[in-house]
């Protein structure tokens, strides 16, 4: 068991110059999260522990970054699978730097806003587009065996990265994080600049004579035939179809859930900076050790399928527990089924990945991830009213956390997607074996 650990992780060797700065970029967003709560409801609150302008802002900004999302990260894939990672992943992780620094010099209510509307732009560009394209980076960098460990690695790093970031968050000044963070964001941009090697060869320009109106009619061209090609793809394969149904239910419960459950811990329990690290540096923990030890050791074994239907399992027993929390330990029983959903990301990616081309990797996974973007986009449209509403002396019953609970009903959708889900054994669809390919991996 030791040495399969062991190989696997040596297998990560081509991915070093991706997954460190990523990890740093990881730290860096997450050092912030639990004391964003706090800048957010002093800002806006005027002293109370919170207050429904602060729970509409990230509801508008969720929905803002939904609508968006729906285009940019499908695009985003198409352009990474034509012009390259490297400059994608530049552009992604780099947006990030700003809003932050923004924070590091005033955390007074203009300076929230201005952070809020930057913050929203860089969402739009970054969010779930990082791990699209690092997951189509390790596609070309691994052959198909290994690609389920490197997945399950990354997402590991991840939430290693998560552990990291709450430490910091947890025992560094409050001053002084987004100071941090933001060094932190432009070591990561200039280390990947420097030492990140590319594994597309570009798609040769051939209009450099061409008009502006010209260029501005073949790009639109060009991203309408590439979109067309990623919605072919997707519709052509049976597993693409049912897992873009298990990833929109998914997000649709968890990216509601995420976004009002600190706001609704702070009002239920009155939980602060230092309870939200806890929660999140315990999941993390233990995260680590579900994603880079027991997925690479039991997938063999038992499959992506099963390993997903167990995690979205996990997935509602987490809302559940939430939802019904009737003491302040009960959130932290709940965060502890974290260990287990957050292996629904690994296990989907590798399904994606194996039903897709080498050429479609970006096109597959943008699309799903737009998919989700569509999720991200509605939910918080009835988790944001509802939870202000039960969490106000207006609520029709005592359920604090009652729109979490219906939160655990999508993700019982998606299991139900899951259990019917039949993985392919490979790639199914040979697009990407035309002549319309537009690019070869450079390495392998």
């Amino acid at each position: 068991m030791g040495v399969e650990w062991w190989k696997s992780a040596r297998e990560l060797r081509p991915l070093v110059h991706l997954l460190l700065p990523l990890c740093v970029h990881w730290i860096a967003e997450e050092m912030t999260v639990s004391v964003l709560v706090d800048v957010t409801t002093g800002a806006l609150c005027d002293g109370e522990s919170t207050c429904s302008e602060a729970i509409y802002i990230n509801g508008l900004q969720q929905t803002i970054v939904g609508i968006f999302k729906m285009v940019v990260l499908p695009v985003l894939g198409q352009l990474a699978d034509e012009y390259g990672r490297k400059p994608l992943l530049l552009l992604t992780v780099s947006t990030t730097i700003v809003p932050f620094a923004l924070l590091a010099i005033n955390e007074s209510k203009g300076f929230v806003y201005a952070y809020y509307v930057l913050r929203t732009i860089s969402y739009i560009i970054s969010q779930g587009s990082i791990f699209c394209i690092a997951v189509a980076y390790t596609a070309d960098v691994l052959d198909g065996s290994k690609r389920v460990a490197a997945f399950s690695w990354i997402t590991g790093l991840f939430s290693a990265s998560h552990v990291l970031g709450n430490v910091l968050a947890r025992f560094l000044p409050e001053n002084y994080i987004f100071e941090v963070s933001s060094a932190l964001l432009i070591f990561c941009s200039a280390y990947m600049a420097l030492f990140l090697v590319e594994t597309v060869e570009p798609t040769p320009k051939q209009d450099l004579h061409s008009s502006c109106v010209n260029k501005a009619f073949n790009i639109v061209r060009e991203r309408y035939k590439s979109m067309r090609g990623a919605v072919t793809i997707v519709i052509s394969s049976q597993t693409l179809r049912s897992i873009s149904l298990v990833s929109f239910f998914y997000e649709l419960g968890m990216s509601g859930i995420s976004n009002v459950l600190l706001y609704y811990l702070k009002a239920a329990f009155g939980f602060n900076k230092n309870q939200f690290s806890e929660i999140q540096t315990m999941v993390g923990i233990g995260s680590i050790v579900s994603q880079m030890v027991v997925l690479p050791l039991a997938n063999p074994f038992v499959g992506e399928k099963v390993i997903l239907c167990i995690a979205l399992l996990g997935s509602i027993v987490y809302a559940l527990l939430y939802g019904l929390a009737w003491a302040p330990w009960v959130p932290y029983l709940s965060a502890s089924f974290g260990v287990v959903y957050v292996l629904v990301k690994p296990s989907t990616y590798a399904i994606i990945s194996k039903a897709s081309s080498s050429s479609d990797q970006g096109k597959a996974q943008g699309f799903i991830a737009g998919v989700q973007s569509i999720a991200s986009l509605l939910s918080p449209l009835g988790m944001s009213p509802l939870t202000s509403w039960f969490l106000s002396s207006d609520a029709p019953f005592n359920c604090k956390g009652f729109s979490i609970i219906c939160a655990s009903l999508c993700m019982a959708i998606s299991l139900c997607f899951a259990w019917m889900l039949k993985p392919e054994a490979k790639a199914n669809n040979n697009l990407g074996d035309n002549g319309e390919d537009i690019e070869a991996p450079l390495l392998s």
